[in-house]
């Protein structure tokens, strides 16, 4: 069975919600430049990216490598630039860190402890998303409230630092959802998802589920579930805008 077959269904009022992230993509773009999109090539990035470019709105991609990801996904950078006409922004880490932290550490260091898994997501993640970010107004991601506890409340648009907003415009969509969408545009998705790994990241960190467990808990199984975030979205409350409806 394909992911869309496995995953997909959308809800009874999926077209309103389609129709609202059109209305914030299209309200940010108008708001905030330069603008970006953080895409970790997981489905929901890949369902953005398709909106952005079938709405022409204007807003750079961009894909942080850790060195750590599966083959699959790395696959997926072609295919966007090529369907989309697209060039995408690549972030490394900074040249020799991941090689001189495992020299220090180890390949299993992640394993370990939860301290040496967020160092090194810090190497991998934190410090090129600095990079990335750098001079933007604004940034998408695919931060739903379905995805985990952690992610429950997440707004569709939140104060990140002084001068930077972080939108989520598929806030309220379900896998159900994100899914129906791939299969009804053929959007292009990590063949990894056909083989039960809903969600993915660097390889050391990803493993496949079974049916009925988690979506999440296919990362970082080996921590607790309070404990699943790399820092890519830690949030600080005290920062979050009262965006909670999106103006058409």
């Amino acid at each position: 069975m394909s992911a869309v077959q496995i995953y997909g269904g959308r809800s009874t009022d999926f077209e309103a919600k389609l129709a609202e992230t059109v209305a914030l993509l299209q309200r940010a773009a108008a708001e905030f430049q330069p603008l970006t999109q953080a895409s970790s090539l997981g489905p929901e990035d890949m369902v953005i990216t398709h909106l952005l470019h079938a709405h022409q709105l204007s807003a750079s991609v961009f894909v942080l490598d850790t060195g750590k990801l599966h083959a699959q996904t790395l696959a997926l950078m072609g295919q966007i630039e090529s369907r989309y006409s697209l060039k995408l922004n690549v972030y490394h880490p900074l040249p020799g860190a991941g090689e001189a932290f495992e020299h220090t550490h180890g390949t299993q260091a992640m394993y370990q402890s939860m301290e040496l898994r967020k160092a090194c997501c810090g190497i991998r993640k934190m410090e090129p998303l600095a990079r990335a970010l750098h001079g933007q107004k604004a940034w998408f991601t695919g931060l739903r409230r379905e995805q985990s506890q952690a992610r429950a409340e997440v707004e569709f648009v939140e104060a990140d630092g002084a001068d930077r907003h972080k939108i989520n415009p598929l806030a309220r969509w379900t896998t159900g959802d994100v899914w129906h969408f791939i299969g009804q545009q053929a959007i292009d998705y990590n063949v990894l998802h056909d083989q039960f790994f809903p969600s993915i990241g660097c390889a050391p960190c990803t493993r496949a589920v079974t049916l009925g467990e988690d979506f999440r808990s296919g990362r970082w199984w080996w921590e607790n579930e309070s404990a699943k975030e790399c820092g890519l979205h830690a949030k600080d409350a005290a920062s979050t805008l009262a965006h909670k409806e999106v103006a058409a």
